[in-house]
């Protein structure tokens, strides 16, 4: 792993995911609390080590990907960039534990991959998308400066595309 890969906030370090993740990777893609609105919704232990070895090989070829996130030395959620599979471009993905919300950790994340991906990864365009119903999801993304910017549906669900531009 490439240390420059590591981001250090206030509270929190992201460090790209690695196979000493993949019990705490497999728990939290495992619990619908966390990963029941997400697309592809809860992952069997199977599935969390595929998407595991892929987010490495991401890591690899492009010098960027998905980050465990750690308050102190407590894995608290995941947070970072993904190629999506529909053609809407890299986008910005995060999830964290239901006792990690509430505290401003997924902002401030999400906040440091997005800059991450601008300033290190080089990306002029990142996007995220939201359930239209889900508020705290939206709220993250539009206090880090993300702009709706395209609405569609999704198995039936309204769904909104969120965009972030480098300056």
């Amino acid at each position: 792993m490439n240390p420059t890969w590591i981001v250090r906030t206030g509270r929190l370090v992201l460090s790209p995911v690695g196979w000493r993740d993949l019990p705490a990777l497999q728990a939290i893609k495992a619990d619908p609390r966390v990963f029941a609105t997400m697309l592809g919704g809860v992952r069997s232990p199977v599935r969390a080590a595929e998407e595991l070895a892929e987010d490495i090989a991401t890591w690899g070829a492009r010098g960027w990907g998905m980050w465990s996130v750690r308050e102190g030395n407590v894995f608290v959620g995941l947070t970072g960039l993904m190629a999506r599979a529909d053609g809407r471009g890299v986008a910005l993905r995060f999830a964290f534990w239901p006792d990690a919300r509430g505290r401003g950790l997924a902002s401030e994340a999400a906040a440091a991959a997005l800059r991450f991906g601008h300033d290190r990864g080089g990306l002029d365009r990142i996007v995220a998308v939201a359930k239209a119903g889900n508020l705290a999801s939206r709220q993250v993304l539009g206090g880090i400066g993300m702009v709706a910017c395209e609405e569609f549906l999704r198995d039936g669900e309204a769904m909104i595309t969120y965009e972030s531009r480098r300056r």
